[in-house]
Parts: C-alpha cells; sequence; structure tokens
C-alpha cells in the first residue's frame, strides 16, 4: 500500500508566490471590510494561511480579532466524506460583529457553507469568507469565497498548512501529490 510519505510532490505555488497574493488578499479585505473585525481561521488546514494573512492585515491597517474553529469532513483521506461536523468549541467574539472566514481550500463548498451558517446562526452581524485556493470545477453546493488567493484545477494538493494523513503541512510552499 502506498503511503502519503511515500509520494512525490510538485511545487504549485511557491512561498514569494504566495507571500505576493496573501498581501493582495489583505488589500482587498481590508478595503472592504471594516477596520475591526472578528477574524476566524478554520483548523488545521487554514493555520499557516491565517497567520500570514493576519500579518498582512496589520500592514494594511485592519485591527482583527482572532478566533479559531476546528471543523473536519477529510478524516485521512484524501476525498471528503461530505459531512462538516465541529470539533471543539464556537469562538467567543463573534455576536454581533462582522467576521471574515478563512479557509485553507474550497472544493465542494460544503465546509464554507456549514460554517458561514452557523456563524451567523451563532450571532455575526455580517460574514465574508476567503479562501487560500479554490477548486470551482468541485463545487456542489451554492456558494463562491469573497476573497480567493488561487484558483486550481481539480488537483489534490499539500503544503503551507495544508496535509495528507497529517503530512506535509511543514512545507512553505503548495504542490501537488503525485501518483
Amino acid at each position: 500500500m502506498t503511503t502519503p510519505a511515500d509520494r512525490p510532490v510538485t511545487r504549485l505555488f511557491d512561498a514569494e508566490t504566495i507571500a505576493r497574493r496573501v498581501d493582495e488578499l489583505a488589500a482587498a479585505i481590508a478595503a472592504e471590510l471594516p477596520a475591526e473585525f472578528t477574524l476566524v481561521g478554520l483548523l488545521k488546514g487554514a493555520f499557516v494561511f491565517t497567520a500570514d494573512l493576519v500579518r498582512a492585515l496589520d500592514r494594511a491597517g485592519t485591527k482583527p480579532r482572532i478566533e479559531f474553529l476546528q471543523v473536519s469532513s477529510y478524516g485521512l483521506g484524501t476525498e471528503s466524506s461530505g459531512t462538516v461536523r465541529v470539533i471543539g468549541e464556537m469562538p467567543g467574539s463573534i455576536g454581533g460583529r462582522p467576521v471574515l472566514l478563512v479557509d485553507d481550500i474550497q472544493d465542494t463548498g460544503r465546509t464554507l457553507l456549514f460554517t458561514r451558517d452557523l456563524l451567523l446562526r451563532h450571532g455575526a452581524a455580517r460574514v465574508w469568507t476567503c479562501a487560500l485556493l479554490d477548486k470551482p470545477s468541485r463545487r456542489v453546493v451554492d456558494i463562491q469565497p469573497d476573497f480567493v488567493g488561487f484558483e486550481i484545477p481539480d488537483l489534490f494538493v499539500v503544503g503551507y498548512g495544508i496535509d495528507w494523513a497529517e503530512r506535509f503541512r511543514h512545507l512553505p510552499w503548495i504542490g501537488t501529490v503525485e501518483g
């Protein structure tokens, strides 16, 4: 049986390209959102993107509160189970506030739709959505991120916080898994 560690990874976006795009996203977000809002990063995949985005947002003049929410639909596989579940507690500082929901990758759209609606049910004044990567060809629900880093074809990607069976998160770039 082939394991994730046995598979080669081909670089798709290098660290410098990602950094430039994160700065561009922060400028676009700062132009649309109020200066103070709550940023909710989805764990685990978006933790690296969230950290870089928060620093870029500060440089762009915003003052976000930072929260995290852990959800899962993949487990250890390479395909979404189709069911999104919350792991742990809801963020505390969303009631009545504008919220930016940050995710690593959108494919089916289920996670983004589920978490956006969950934040609204828990009192967020408004929710904008941001995804580092978007695979519109895989969308099964009607939702589009408000802010997108890169649109990609239907590839299985890892790195920059995105994993396969808890491997490859440490890569400072994004690549595709071969084989």
